[in-house]
């Protein structure tokens, strides 16, 4: 009795030796607290440049205080009109299906690589890591795309070229072999668990901080992409909202150069463009969406921060 109330008593003063003391608390949140509006205040700065009228960026520049609000970059992106919307669902679901399909593959991929018994994994790994070295190309590459895929004016051209990620799946299977017991994998084939059954019914259930991180990195990935669509999207009903963005940024740029060439009324159209508050407004269609998706990953990216930090 007396040697469970001495341990009792010795994890107590252990506990309490490694208890922070409250004005290191204190300090602690002081610092990140600071940390985290060094954080938001540029984005908060691109919303008020975004409201900010045209005028006061040419009289005091980019200020947390203009002289005069303004609302015409919204009104300039409502000429729009059906189109952003029809932009916005595209990417949505670019990003929804690209994701999807792509961690699919990359889990794939990276398991068959993580398997020891795997005799032609040294060729797979060579295989993959061979295209962060070496490219064919974009004229190749645009030929196949196009030629001989088809992938044209449809969804598929946007999504396909970026389903297979090396980097992803050196990650994710670097995050297999250090997070993932080979003996769940050998005792699961003793059961007579067969490969597809094993990997998704046991190994991705504890793979979810490993396939968050993909997953965060290949919707990031989607979600910006507009170069892809500059190639392969002439259909204004793909067209995703980065590549519209793009576009009509283009359009503003190039009226603003050649404006003077072109007669007064483009001078004049020149002159009413919101040019840099409607840049910020575009940052901010952009941001929003992916921001309110990334509080979907992070409990499972910060768990995986945390894997083999503890020893049994």
């Amino acid at each position: 009795m007396s040697t469970l109330a001495e341990t009792i008593k010795f994890r107590k003063s252990k506990l309490n030796m490694n208890e922070v003391k409250l004005p290191v608390k204190i300090l602690i949140h002081i610092l990140v607290g600071g940390f985290s509006i060094l954080c938001i205040i540029p984005f908060l700065f691109v919303i008020i440049i975004a409201f900010t009228a045209e005028s006061s960026i040419s009289e005091i520049g980019y200020s947390f205080w203009p002289n005069a609000w303004s609302l015409d970059s919204i009104t300039y992106l409502a000429k729009l009109g059906k189109q952003l919307w029809v932009s916005y669902g595209n990417s949505f679901l670019i990003t929804i299906v690209g994701t999807i399909l792509s961690v699919l593959m990359c889990v794939m991929y990276s398991y068959a690589l993580f398997r020891k018994d795997f005799k032609f994994r040294g060729f797979f790994t060579m295989f993959s890591f061979f295209t962060t070295m070496f490219g064919g190309g974009l004229a190749p590459t645009y030929m196949i795309c196009k030629n001989l895929l088809g992938l044209s004016d449809n969804y598929a051209a946007i999504i396909v070229p970026l389903l297979v990620n090396p980097f992803n799946i050196i990650v994710m299977r670097t995050f297999f072999r250090t997070s993932v017991p080979y003996e769940l994998i050998e005792a699961a084939s003793v059961d007579g668990s067969g490969e597809y059954r094993t990997l998704f019914e046991i190994i991705v259930p504890i793979s979810k901080p490993g396939i968050a991180t993909i997953a965060l990195l290949n919707a990031l990935a989607y979600w910006n992409e507009w170069f892809i669509p500059l190639l392969y999207i002439r259909d204004a009903a793909h067209t995703p909202l980065q590549f519209l963005l793009y576009r009509m940024q283009a359009q503003v740029d190039f009226l603003a150069k050649n404006s003077g060439i072109m007669g007064p009324e483009a001078t004049k159209l020149a002159q009413n463009t919101p040019k840099n508050s409607l840049r910020m407004m575009m940052v901010v269609l952009v941001v929003i969406p992916i921001a309110c998706a990334y509080p979907f990953f992070q409990r499972y990216i910060i768990s995986g921060l945390t894997i083999g930090s503890v020893k049994e």
